[in-house]
């Protein structure tokens, strides 16, 4: 198969999906595929509310349509439009359910509707994070079956990792080097210079979809483990009376000291793949003690944070339940929109068991999409004075608050969870 013939379509239009479809557009002849129509609408006015696209290079990719058969970038979210394609890339999320489980659905949908319309020859590479093996074992099973074609045969798969670093505006898709990989090595050729045609930072192509897909897998799990360590410390810190920033600052002079910060960890990523790995070590017999042990400590950082305010409001004599707490930001990071998998929202549901009144305030976040997953409402601006604020979210805006104006009087908390204010106006940080 000539890369020159190849027609593209991106599957899920989301952080992953969008930018991938945008920078294969300007090669290729693309669809840009969602189900979600709203999405679609807004794509084709040019509007991303993830703010992850390049809106220059998505108009000039979209206005290639009209001028060269080959390339150009179109969006739909009409099946059908998606029988004229050679080469299916799946972007779709993959969750964890509520017992930390992987959730699978949106991936073997994704993979049930494009069984329903590939041909003999057809390509289809996933992009969503996965535990060593699924591609094989949990998708290809459900492509022969709407299919009727036999893999590796009749259709080929490929598999490479996406590396998206959501609100990161200096390694964007390009300057990442590309994992790939192929179920044949024929495939992986092609998969491999079907991506370095669009990745300046070049590939790494991997010996087989498993290892691609296990690579994925450790690289935020490692990410996990690490942070873990410096939130125990935090712990352990935090009862010593000692700051751990400033421990973190004095080791971090030796040069092979890895400084990691302690802090909330969640997101689509490094708060959810230390789940796929483990569920696929433990359909194997094997209980991991390591990453599980990371991940306990990490999923139980909001509630520290939500127990320490309440122990500082104790201590300056405000009555806990009548209290007035102000938490900055929802999304699991700085400076984007993405609010998935915040931890955030372990904080807000901690406090709320005291019965403290909490108010969420965040300039990125769709106030809709807070409402319809964690079912908070988020306050249009700030006008109330709280006994204690947190500072949840490192948003740039936060920055230029006038803090001291915000408090109800000089015994009100504030309390830093990311280290990012002036230490001399707080009361407490991580």
């Amino acid at each position: 198969m000539l890369l020159q013939n190849l027609k593209i379509a991106i599957i899920g239009l989301g952080y992953v999906g969008l930018p991938l479809a945008i920078e294969f557009g300007k090669k290729f002849k693309v669809l840009g595929f969602d189900i979600d129509q709203n999405r679609i609408n807004e794509l084709n006015s040019l509007i991303d509310r993830t703010n992850e696209a390049d809106l220059v290079g998505m108009k000039y990719a979209m206005e290639l349509v009209k001028t060269d058969d080959s390339k150009g970038l179109s969006f739909s979210a009409n099946n059908d439009e998606l029988k004229n394609n050679n080469v299916f890339i799946v972007t779709v999320p993959t969750p964890i359910n509520q017992f930390k489980a992987p959730d699978l659905t949106p991936l073997l949908k994704a993979s049930e509707m494009i069984g329903k319309i590939i041909k003999k020859g057809d390509i289809i590479i996933y992009e969503s994070t996965v535990y060593p093996g699924c591609t094989e074992e949990d998708c290809v099973p459900v492509l022969e079956k709407f299919s009727g074609l036999k893999f590796n045969v009749d259709f080929f798969c490929g598999y490479s990792p996406e590396r998206i670093n959501p609100g990161d505006k200096v390694n964007t898709l390009t300057k990442i080097k590309k994992v790939t990989s192929g179920s044949t090595p024929e495939i992986a050729e092609i998969v491999d210079s079907l991506y370095k045609s669009i990745i300046q930072a070049g590939t790494h192509k991997a010996p087989s979809l498993k290892v691609a897909e296990a690579s994925k897998a450790i690289e935020n799990a490692q990410r996990d483990v690490n942070i873990s360590f410096v939130n125990e410390l935090a712990l352990i810190f935090d009862r010593m009376g000692i700051d751990t920033n400033d421990v973190l600052e004095a080791a971090g002079t030796k040069w092979n000291f890895l400084k990691y910060k302690p802090g909330l960890v969640g997101g689509h990523c490094i708060g959810v793949d230390p789940y796929y790995l483990a569920h696929k070590a433990e359909s194997l017999g094997y209980h991991p003690q390591v990453i599980l042990s990371g991940r306990r400590v990490n999923d139980n950082m909001g509630m520290f944070v939500a127990n320490k305010l309440v122990k500082l409001l104790i201590a300056k004599n405000h009555v806990i339940a009548k209290s007035n707490v102000l938490v900055l930001g929802i999304t699991f990071k700085e400076n984007c929109p993405d609010i998935r998998n915040s931890k955030v929202i372990d904080i807000v549901r901690e406090l709320e068991q005291f019965n403290i009144n909490v108010e969420v305030f965040d300039p990125h976040a769709d106030k809709q999409e807070v409402v319809e997953e964690y079912g908070i409402n988020l306050i249009d601006s700030i006008k109330s004075a709280y006994d204690g604020i947190i500072l949840a979210v490192a948003h740039q805006e936060f920055l230029e608050l006038e803090l001291d104006q915000l408090k109800s009087s000089d015994s009100s908390v504030l309390f830093d969870t990311k280290a990012f204010l002036d230490r001399s106006i707080i009361d407490a940080r991580l």
